[in-house]
């Protein structure tokens, strides 16, 4: 592989700014759902992603996808809010391989008692200093780098292969 070109200033700027915004926010929190839920940051992505499904149900692989998780990682998450009785999970009735995790009631209430200081938390340091115009634009271009980075995405995110495939294994 060639040597990649150095960034140029701008582009530094913008790099550091969007890895910086992202710790400060994410820190923030998972202070705020530590507090308020006992949740880990990524315990209240689980919940979340399971609970905006309208049969508040998901199969744990695309739960993997989406929150570009490593699947034995969310396995044991999924684990712990399981024995917490927050989700319950089900082998799927189409197909024996996979396993669905659904919200339980515990863990919907959880989520809706989160989501009030989560939401504050995100308008105070996020949206607070953007106008509206700003908030657009933001929305525009991580959008636009999701799709991008969707496109060839790591390994936990990306499509499994099926087993004999050209490896032979999975």
């Amino acid at each position: 592989m060639p040597d990649a070109a150095p960034l140029e200033p701008e582009q530094l700027t913008a790099y550091f700014a969007l890895m910086e915004v992202g710790s400060l926010l994410q820190h923030a929190v998972d202070q705020q759902l530590r507090e308020e839920g006992g949740l880990s940051y990524i315990q209240f992505q689980i919940l979340a992603v399971i609970g905006e499904s309208t049969e508040g149900r998901q199969r744990m692989t695309d739960v993997a996808d989406r929150l570009v998780h490593s699947r034995s990682g969310l396995t044991y998450q999924v684990a712990q809010l399981a024995e917490a009785g927050l989700v319950a999970k089900a082998p799927s009735p189409d197909d024996e391989r996979s396993v669905i995790v659904s919200l339980t009631e515990q863990g919907r209430a959880l989520l809706g008692r989160v989501m009030s200081g989560h939401i504050q938390v995100v308008q105070r340091l996020l949206l607070a200093p953007l106008s509206s115009e700003d908030v657009a634009q933001l929305g525009d271009v991580l959008g636009r780098v999701r799709q991008h980075m969707r496109a060839v995405p790591p390994r936990s995110a990306a499509p499994r292969r099926k087993r004999g495939g050209p490896t032979g294994r999975e």
